[in-house]
């Protein structure tokens, strides 16, 4: 015989070992004994099963309450300039006293606005000049020579607010810090 039949003759017999020793294993058990152990393992399978479906249910109405709270981010976005307009119509209307019924009209229509808007979920990010400059928090348009040396590295002035919608930042504040 060559040395290759020989391995296969060595490794045969060990296979068929480790088989018939757990058919022993499985005769040896009453039929009610395998029917326990079937039944167990049925069980396991349906827990599992069980378990990870209730996950899939957690998860999918977690992110349709996500997805409800940040569906109207397009149009959040979309609105926020107009909302920039209408405060610096407001600013500069202020300077003209003559134009008392327009700022009034215009101020009626911003606030109506701002309230629809806040009860969707949009609120304004409170920055002031002055407050510590955060990159998380905050963007940078530019820095300038502090006034004072108490204002360096703070907030000067804010060139535009920034909004939350629910606890999501849909746009950072927009500020220009002391150097």
């Amino acid at each position: 015989m060559s040395k290759k039949n020989k391995n296969k003759d060595v490794e045969e017999p060990q296979v068929e070992d480790t088989a018939t020793s757990e058919v022993e294993v499985e005769e040896q058990k009453s039929p009610e004994e395998q029917l326990q152990d079937q039944l167990a393992a049925e069980k396991d399978k349906f827990m599992r099963l069980f378990a990870e479906f209730e996950n899939y249910k957690k998860r999918t109405t977690k992110e349709r309450i996500e997805l409800f709270k940040t569906a109207s981010q397009d149009v959040m976005v979309a609105v926020l300039p107009v909302l920039d307009d209408f405060e610096r119509a407001l600013t500069h209307i202020e300077d003209d006293k003559e134009a008392e019924e327009l700022r009034k009209g215009v101020l009626l229509i911003y606030n109506k606005l701002i309230n629809t808007l806040e009860q969707k979920g949009l609120s304004k990010i409170e920055v002031k000049q002055g407050d510590v400059f955060n990159a998380d928090d905050h963007e940078a348009v530019t820095q300038i020579p502090a006034p004072s040396d108490d204002l360096k590295g703070k907030i000067i002035d804010v060139v535009e607010r920034g909004y939350k919608l629910g606890d999501k930042v849909i746009r950072f504040p927009k500020v220009v810090i002391g150097q």
